[in-house]
C-alpha cells in the first residue's frame, strides 16, 4: 500500500506480543492515525484496517496498492508468475507454480500431476482504480480503509487460475477474525509462565515464546531453519531446509518444558510423511539395511534421493537416533501411550533395525578394535575432522553416534515393556540388547585445565574447538549425565563443560542449557551472549566466539545475521526453563540453576511424567509448589526444604525427613506444597 508523503509521514510501530497486532503510527495531515495490522492464527490471512486515536475507523490514505513477486524467481526454465482471475470485487492476486520436474527438464506449460503452486491476494474495502501495470492498481478514497491479504498452497491442479475467493474486508469480518485470533493468543499464553526479577530472561522467555507461535502449529509442516521469514536473501541460506544434525530438533526442546507439546505435532507429522519413506530406501539402497537412515538433509515434499548423498557430512550416523529422539520425550512428558504405540514406537524401531544392522557388521567388530565390542564405524564427529585417509582416525564411536544411539535403542526397549510387545518384538530386542551389553565406553582424555575430560572421539586433542558440545552429548541431549548422577561421573562432566571449547555458531542454546542442566550455568554470561547476538526485532542469532575450529581470523563475526530469524534458537526460553525445574530423569527439582538472592515464579511448566508444575521462591526461599499429575504417575520430588522442615501438604502437615519426597497421584489430582513458618518442637 502506497501513499504521498506530502500528506503521510510513517512515524514508527510496534507488535503486541500478548495479541500478535501490529501498530503502525502514521500522521495524515497531522491527526495520529494508526494502521492495525494481524495474522489470522486459523487461516492464511493478514487483516488490516485503519483507526483514529480513539479507535474508530479512519478514511483511507492509501494511494494505490501492488502486489511485488519475489524478483529473484528464475526466469528460465521456471514458470513466472501469473495474473489470477479473482471471484470477487475489489481484489489483485497471482499465482505461483512450483514444478515437481527440475529446471533442466522443465516444459513451459506442462501440466505434471505433482506440480505445486500457491496464489496470493489481497482485496480492499474500497474500489481499485487505474490499473498502473498488472499487478498494480490505484485506489478510490473513501472514508474507511479495510484489506484482506491471502495466501492458498497446494498442488497446482487445485489451485486453477480462475476462481480466487478472498474474504469481503468488512468491520464485522475483520472483528470475527480478530476475536478469533486473540482467542487463539490467550490460549497459548495460558499454557504456561513466568515472573522473573531478572527482566531481561524474562523478555527472552517471552518473546521467543511469541516468535514460536508464529512459526509453528500443529496440522502443517515442520519449519526448517528460518521458519516462515524466507524472502530473497533473507531465510534463504543453505535453501531454508531441515538440518537432522541439531537444527530442526533443537526449537522442539521448547515444545515440552513450556507444555506447548502440541507444536511438536508438526515434527512428527513431516517425520512420518515425507523424512521416513526416504529414510528407508536410503538404508535399503544404500547401505543394504533394515529399517531407516535419516540423512542430514531433507525437504518438506516427496523425495525420491537423499537430498545430500555426499561423504562425509551425508552419512552421519548420528542423525538417524537424532531424528527420532523426540519421539520419546513426546511419550515422557505426555505419558500418552497411543501416541506411543501408534506414532513413536514405529519410527523408533526403523531407527533400531538400522543402528543394529550397521553396528552388527563384520567392519564393525572383530580384531581391528581389539575388543567384544559393537563400534559405530565409520563414524563422525559434528563437522570437523570429516573422513580421514582408511578411516584411520576420529572415524570410530564419535560421542554424538554412542549417545544418541545408546539413547534410542534404550528407549526402544523401554517402549516395548510399556506396551507388552516384548514377544512380538523379541528378535530385535535381543539384539538390541546383546548390543548394549557390548557397547564402546565414551572417549576421554586428559586436559591440562580440569585433567580428566570427555572429548568427542578417541585420538582428539582436549583444546579442540567445535561448533557444538561435542563431548557433552552424554548430558543433553541423552541425559546420561546430571543432577541425579553418581558424584564421580558428574564430577566429569562438570570437568568436561568447563573444559569445552565451543566457537559460538551453532550453540547459544545447546552449550548454555547443558550448563543449566549441571547447574553451572553462569546466567551473567548467558545473557551478555544472548544481547551480543540480538537482531533488533528481539530474535537471536549465532555469533562467531572463537576461532580454530571450522572458523578462522577472517570470518565475520556477524556473518549469520544477516541469514534471517534462526528458527533454532526460539528455543532459548527452554534454557530458562531447565534453570527453573529439571525432570530428566523423573526426579523434579525446583530452581536447580537459579540464583537465591532473585525472586522467581513460574506457572504449569511442564515435566516428565505428564506433571504440570508451578512454584516460587521469594526472599531466598521456596514458598508455594503446586503440581497437576495428568496421568496419575508416581511423584518424585527432591525436597526444596531441608530435613527437619515441617511444610503443609494438600492441607496436611508434614515433616521432610528425605532428600526426596514420593508420593502416589492419581490422574488430576493437584498436590500442593507450603513451607510453615514455625520452629520444630524439640525432643
Amino acid at each position: 500500500f502506497a501513499f504521498d508523503r506530502r500528506d503521510v509521514e510513517l512515524i514508527g510501530h510496534q507488535t503486541s506480543i500478548q495479541n500478535g497486532l501490529c501498530t503502525v503510527n502514521l500522521l495524515v495531515q497531522g491527526k495520529p492515525i494508526r494502521l492495525e495490522a494481524f495474522v489470522d492464527m486459523d487461516f492464511n490471512r493478514v487483516w488490516i484496517r485503519l483507526v483514529d486515536e480513539h479507535g474508530d475507523l479512519a478514511p483511507s490514505c492509501f494511494t494505490r496498492v501492488a502486489l511485488v513477486p519475489d524478483p529473484k524467481t528464475p526466469k528460465e526454465n521456471f514458470p513466472q508468475p501469473t495474473v489470477c482471475a479473482m471471484s470477487s470485487e475489489n481484489g489483485l492476486g497471482f499465482r505461483q507454480i512450483l514444478p515437481f520436474q527440475i529446471p533442466e527438464d522443465y516444459e513451459p506449460g506442462n501440466t505434471h500431476p505433482k506440480n505445486r503452486a500457491f496464489r496470493t491476494g489481497v482485496r480492499t474495502s474500497l474500489s481499485l482504480g487505474k490499473p498502473i501495470d498488472e499487478m498494480n492498481y490505484s485506489i478510490e478514497q473513501g472514508p474507511s480503509f479495510l484489506a484482506c491479504l491471502a495466501l492458498e498452497e497446494g498442488l497446482a491442479s487445485d489451485l486453477p487460475m480462475t476462481g480466487f475467493d478472498i474474504p469481503a474486508p468488512t468491520p464485522e469480518a475483520f472483528q470475527k477474525a480478530w476475536s478469533r485470533s486473540e482467542k487463539n493468543w490467550k490460549a497459548y499464553w495460558n499454557r504456561s509462565g513466568v515472573a522473573l526479577e531478572d527482566e531481561f530472561l524474562e523478555r527472552i522467555w517471552y518473546w521467543n515464546h511469541f516468535f514460536y507461535h508464529c512459526a509453528v502449529k500443529p496440522g502443517v509442516n515442520c519449519p526448517g531453519l528460518f521458519a516462515n521469514w524466507m524472502y530473497g536473501d533473507v531465510g534463504t541460506a543453505w535453501h531454508g531446509d531441515y538440518h537432522l544434525d541439531y537444527n530442526v530438533q533443537q526449537p522442539f526442546w521448547l515444545a515440552f518444558s513450556s507444555n506447548h507439546v502440541d507444536k511438536h505435532q508438526a515434527y512428527v507429522d513431516t517425520l512420518e510423511k515425507y523424512w521416513l519413506p526416504i529414510s528407508q530406501n536410503w538404508a535399503r539402497d544404500f547401505y543394504g539395511m533394515r529399517g531407516a537412515m535419516f540423512p542430514v538433509t531433507l525437504y518438506p515434499l516427496q523425495m525420491t534421493t537423499s537430498p545430500y548423498p555426499v561423504p562425509p557430512w551425508g552419512t552421519m550416523v548420528n542423525c538417524t537416533p537424532w531424528a527420532v529422539q523426540s519421539l520419546w520425550w513426546h511419550y515422557d512428558y505426555t505419558r500418552d501411550e497411543n501416541f506411543l504405540r501408534d506414532r513413536a514406537l514405529p519410527m523408533i524401531r526403523q531407527a533400531v533395525l538400522f543402528l543394529v544392522d550397521y553396528m552388527s557388521r563384520p567392519e564393525a567388530t572383530g580384531e581391528r578394535f581389539g575388543d567384544a565390542d559393537y563400534h559405530i564405524f565409520p563414524s563422525l564427529v559434528p563437522e570437523v575432522y570429516g573422513f580421514t585417509p582408511g578411516f584411520r582416525q576420529f572415524n570410530t564411536d564419535s560421542q554424538a553416534d554412542l549417545a544418541l544411539t545408546k539413547f534410542v535403542i534404550k528407549k526402544y526397549l523401554d517402549a516395548i515393556g510399556i506396551l507388552g510387545l516384548e514377544e512380538k518384538e523379541k528378535e530385535l530386542a535381543d539384539s538390541a540388547r546383546k548390543i548394549l551389553a557390548h557397547f564402546p565406553e565414551y572417549p576421554t582424555a586428559i586436559s591440562e585445565r580440569e585433567g580428566k575430560v570427555f572429548i568427542a572421539v578417541a585420538g582428539e586433542n582436549p583444546e579442540e574447538v567445535h561448533n557444538v558440545p561435542a563431548s557433552l552429548f552424554n548430558v543433553f541431549p541423552c541425559e546420561e549425565i546430571g543432577l541425579g548422577s553418581d558424584p564421580r561421573e558428574f564430577s566429569l562432566a562438570a570437568a568436561t563443560y568447563r573444559n569445552a571449547r565451543v566457537e559460538g555458531g551453532n550453540e547459544i542454546v545447546f552449550f548454555n542449557l547443558i550448563g543449566a542442566r549441571l547447574g553451572l550455568l553462569d546466567l551473567d554470561q548467558f545473557k551478555r551472549q544472548v544481547r551480543y547476538a540480538l537482531l533488533p526485532n528481539g530474535a537471536c542469532y549465532d555469533a562467531v566466539l572463537e576461532t580454530g575450529g571450522r572458523y578462522n581470523d577472517e570470518t565475520e563475526f556477524d556473518y549469520m545475521k544477516r541469514m534471517g530469524i534462526w528458527f533454532e534458537n526460539l528455543a532459548l526460553p527452554a534454557v530458562v526453563n531447565e534453570c527453573l525445574v529439571q525432570s530428566y530423569d523423573g526426579t523434579l527439582r525446583l530452581f536447580p540453576n537459579w540464583p537465591l538472592d532473585q525472586n522467581a515464579e513460574f506457572q504449569t511448566l511442564r515435566a516428565v511424567g505428564a506433571f504440570l508444575v508451578s512454584a516460587s521462591i521469594h526472599d531466598g526461599k521456596i514458598q508455594h509448589v503446586q503440581i497437576l499429575s495428568e496421568k496419575g504417575t508416581e511423584l518424585r520430588l527432591q525436597s526444596p526444604w531441608p530435613k527437619g522442615t515441617r511444610i503443609d501438604e494438600s492441607g496436611s502437615e508434614m515433616l521432610i525427613g528425605d532428600e526426596i519426597l514420593r508420593f502416589d497421584t492419581q490422574p488430576g489430582q493437584v498436590l500442593e506444597f507450603r513451607m510453615i513458618e514455625k520452629a520444630i518442637p524439640e525432643k
